[in-house]
């Protein structure tokens, strides 16, 4: 499409569905690599970036199913994720470069493995290496972290410890990450100057509908209990903010 031609003049009204928010499905996508059990997310945006992380848990090991649904007689996706046993820990660079937030399979990996192989999203260029924010928090919680080839090779020597982790900058990408890794945590973990979007919250409310403990979420502190596994569940995605802001914008 060369462009978009608008012939204005007609009042707008009515009323609009807003979409399941992308930001907040991807990384409880990877959430659902947490636990062996069945996670159901209802309210998923239809989506290529949906589509391509599915593809990208299923090279993990995950069993996906996806079903049509409605909500207010608008066409939304269902889609159900068991991981009963993961038979990768690698996220090549195939599919890392389609979508970088592919990064939010590092925590659960790590997490839940102990193990991770993870492509940076820009390859051996690695620039100014936008995941040391994700990195530095996971050798606090006790991880071993070496770069070779454009790869992260991640690995950690039984269950990654709590640990009190001040981001240089706010992150929401470390953020999601940090907090789904240390779910599984043995002990304490404290996030401070920690991001406070919608989603932020979104997937910490799914995390505890899972059996975390996790207080603070919203605010530029949060505080997770680590636990030794956490269970499946039904979860709905909460609006895209993005979008119903555009149409706020239009009326």
């Amino acid at each position: 499409m060369d462009k978009i031609k608008i012939k204005g003049g007609r009042q707008l009204n009515g009323e609009i569905f807003i979409s399941g928010a992308k930001n907040a499905a991807l990384p409880l996508i990877c959430a659902s690599l947490l636990t062996e059990e069945t996670v159901t997310l209802t309210n998923m945006p239809i989506l290529s970036d949906i589509k391509s992380m599915n593809l990208l848990l299923e090279q993990l090991g995950t069993q996906i199913d996806s079903f049509d649904d409605f909500v207010d007689g608008h066409p939304t996706k269902t889609y159900s994720y068991r991981t009963p046993k993961l038979t990768s820990i690698a996220a090549p660079y195939d599919y890392v470069r389609k979508m970088r937030a592919s990064y939010y399979v590092l925590g659960p990996l790590l997490a839940r493995a102990g193990k991770v192989e993870l492509s940076l999203p820009g390859g051996c260029a690695i620039g100014t290496r936008p995941m040391d924010i994700h990195l530095a928090a996971m050798e606090e919680m006790g991880a071993k972290i070496d770069i070779r080839n454009g790869y992260v090779y991640g690995e950690v020597d039984g269950r990654l410890k709590g640990a009190h982790i001040v981001f240089r900058t706010v992150s929401v990408g470390a953020t999601c990450n940090v907090l789904m890794a240390a779910t599984l945590a043995d002990g304490i973990t404290v996030l401070e100057n920690a991001a406070k979007e919608p989603h932020i919250v979104d997937l910490a409310n799914f995390l505890n509908n899972m059996g975390a403990n996790i207080r603070g979420a919203g605010t530029d502190t949060i505080k997770i209990k680590g636990t030794k596994d956490l269970h499946g569940g039904t979860y709905t995605i909460i609006p895209d903010q993005i979008e119903a802001g555009t149409f706020m914008i239009a009326a």
